[in-house]
């Protein structure tokens, strides 16, 4: 992953953190004809100081003969993500991009024996449906036969994470007034996505005056450093 700024930089613990609340990504590995991809559940694990991403894998999935104890993979999380236009900067001479989170995580990948199935099953779950608000699921309410059809359909995959890398891309280096203006428009954009960035937007900078209603104003009052307020 190639760091735009230093201040977009997540550091390797809150990197981990966001791709475990994430749980799910594309997995990525190279054979001779080329880069394979997948998307995946995944589970975060420590082992002997060791971190371990599990996955799994249909046993047919050309990823499974490439985790051979050797090739590496590569684990990318993504978060959220927003277009922001050009015309939205109070200020002259930006341009438009992205703002985006994402998180890589790779290393070398493992094949686990099929006695482990099961148990990676009921971690996944657990992780899984602790995310709702009901009753946790689990195998063990499965119908007994098609449980043990289902785990041996799939093969469990170990990454033994050597490599953290983490962006939160969220316009940290621009002016207080292009801040602000920013996330008042992607407050009242009709995506959740943008909304759960310009609340992020938000914690990374409280003391700024952002809007709080939904009436499509953009227009906002700054205090800069020092100085009077403008607007």
């Amino acid at each position: 992953m190639h760091i735009l700024r230093p201040q977009f930089r997540i550091e390797q613990d809150c990197a981990l953190v966001f791709a475990a609340a994430r749980g799910f990504g594309a997995i990525v590995a190279a054979d001779a004809r080329g880069p394979r991809a997948s998307h995946v559940p995944f589970v975060i694990t420590r082992r002997d100081d060791r971190v371990i991403v599990q996955i799994h894998l249909t046993a047919r999935n050309p990823l499974v003969e490439l985790a051979d104890g050797v090739r590496r993979f590569l684990l990318i999380v993504s978060g959220d993500d927003a277009y922001i236009s050009n015309d939205w900067y109070v200020s002259r001479d930006n341009v438009s991009t992205w703002l985006y989170e994402a998180v890589h995580l790779s290393g070398v990948a493992c094949l686990r024996d099929h006695e482990e199935n099961r148990g990676h099953g009921d971690a996944l779950l657990a992780v899984s449906e602790a995310r709702l608000p009901k009753q946790p699921w689990d195998l063990a309410q499965m119908e007994p036969g098609k449980r043990e059809q289902m785990l041996a359909g799939i093969r469990v995959i170990d990454i033994v994470v050597d490599e953290i890398e983490g962006q939160s891309k969220l316009n940290q280096h621009k002016s207080d007034a292009d801040y602000v203006a920013l996330v008042n428009r992607l407050a009242h954009a009709e995506e959740t996505a943008s909304h759960r960035l310009a609340g992020k937007m938000r914690a990374l900078r409280p003391e700024l005056e952002y809007e709080t209603d939904r009436g499509g104003r953009v227009s906002q009052r700054v205090r800069p450093k020092g100085g009077p307020m403008t607007g």
